[in-house]
Order: C-alpha cells, then structure tokens, then sequence
C-alpha cells in the first residue's frame, strides 16, 4: 500500500504541473469558446488516471518520479527528483545531513511514515466517498416529494429545494423550485438540458471521484472548482448561442434571481 500511495503522489505532482498549464491556458484563451476549457480539464483528469508519463526536452512535466524509492539497505531509501535542479540540490542536501536511517533516525522510519501516511489517504478517500454519497441520499430524500411536469419529460417540481438541479447519472431527472414563473422555468430546462447533452451529469461524478482520490494535494482542489466553473460558463454559451439579445437578458437575469 506504501509504494502505492508513493506512486500516487508522484501521478499527483505531475498532474499538478498539467493544472497550471491549463490555469494559464484559460487566461490566454479568455475568448474561445468555453468548451475548450472543459477539455483541457479532460487531459488533466486523463494525467490522473493514467501512471505513463512521457518525458521529453519539451514536456511539461519536469520528472514524472518526483519521490525516488531507493533500495533501503544504502540507508536513505529516498531522494526528491522533481526536475528542478535548484530544488533537487537543496532538498537531498538537507536529506542527506539529517537522514540515514540507523544513525540519525531510527531504522525503518521512511517504511513507517508511509505506512501512516497511506492509512491517513485511505481514510481521506473513504470520507470524500461516504459524504458524496449522505449528500446524494439527502437529496433523493428532498426531492422525495416531487410533482412531475405534465409538459416536460423528466422534469419535476418540488417545494423543498431552492435551486434547480440534475440528480442521476443514467436516468437523469431535472428538478426546479415551485413558485417559479413560466418564463423561469423554461430558460432552467432549456440550462439543464445542455447540462444534459453536455453529458455534464456523467463528468462532474467522475471529477468528484478523482477529487477523492487526490483529495491531499490542493491544486486538485483548485482544478475541480474552475471545472465546475468552466462547466456552467460552457453550458450557458451552449443555450444562448442561437438566442436574441431580448432572450438573453431574460435569460442572464433568470440565472441571478
């Protein structure tokens, strides 16, 4: 489980520079269209998915091996090889004068730390998956009571929610707060549905799943919130791109209230 975690966080450093390059990608792409946001995001949950790396003069990626197991009998079992030569310098210098296992730190150490270490990710992830899944069983609960729309296919009413939303990952349904009017209600459906022919209901779960997984390194943190982000601003650009100017302000102002 140690090596594993090990190989995990290396997978994590490396997709973290692939995060930055897609951050600074999204400010020089400010006027494309959204959904090239969204793929970019895609390589990088690829990048987390996938343990082959592909190092070149050109790459991105400095060192897919940032941690650099040793064997453990030359007494430092590790070394940091990030491919950064001042950072590489200075961090095996300082390892190298306070760490040598059976002089400086007790034998083992490195093995023990990570076995911790792994322990704490597992329960990381396992709390990540069970509030995911209290959160969609609440919401099952909420909507439990749910009026469909005789006029709309998968499409419901309920008076104990207060934003609209999509719940289901193969059989979707869209649900809406009562009391909106009918102009409302039909610039939501027509918002939910591109969600829907987005196929954004199937990545958002999968984003969440490798948020979980990754959920110790921050920047991950940071892709998921600008995914989500790039998601709704992609899905908007979808609905009104065939719209008048008239519809989009209705449009805008039903997406505020």
């Amino acid at each position: 489980m140690a090596d594993f975690f090990i190989d995990l966080f290396n997978m994590s450093i490396t997709a973290s520079y692939l995060v930055l390059a897609v951050v600074v990608a999204r400010l020089l792409l400010k006027k494309a269209p959204k959904w090239v946001s969204c793929l970019l995001w895609g390589l990088v949950g690829i990048r987390l998915v996938c343990p082959i790396s592909f190092e070149s003069a050109l790459s991105l990626i400095p060192n897919s091996q940032t941690i650099k197991v040793n064997d453990f009998s030359q007494g430092r079992p590790f070394a940091v090889e990030s491919g950064i030569p001042v950072v590489d310098t200075n961090v095996n210098e300082l390892i190298s004068s306070n760490y040598y296992e059976g002089i400086t730190v007790p034998v083992n150490t490195f093995a023990n730390v990570t076995d911790v270490l792994s322990v704490i990710w597992l329960v990381g992830v396992f709390s990540m998956l069970v509030y995911g899944l209290i959160s969609y069983i609440r919401l099952r609960k909420n909507v439990s009571a749910s009026v469909c729309d005789t006029k709309n296919k998968n499409v419901y009413f309920c008076d104990d929610i207060d934003t609209p939303f999509i719940l289901g990952v193969f059989k979707p349904k869209i649900y809406i707060p009562s009391g909106l009017t009918a102009e409302q209600v039909e610039y939501i459906i027509m918002h939910e549905r591109a969600h829907l022919k987005r196929r954004d209901h199937f990545w958002k779960p999968i984003a969440f799943i490798l948020l979980s997984v990754y959920w110790f390194n921050p920047v991950i943190w940071s892709a998921y919130v600008l995914l989500c982000r790039d998601i709704e601003s992609a899905c908007d650009e979808k609905v009104i791109k065939n719209m008048l100017n008239h519809e989009k302000k209705h449009y805008s102002e039903t997406l505020v209230s």
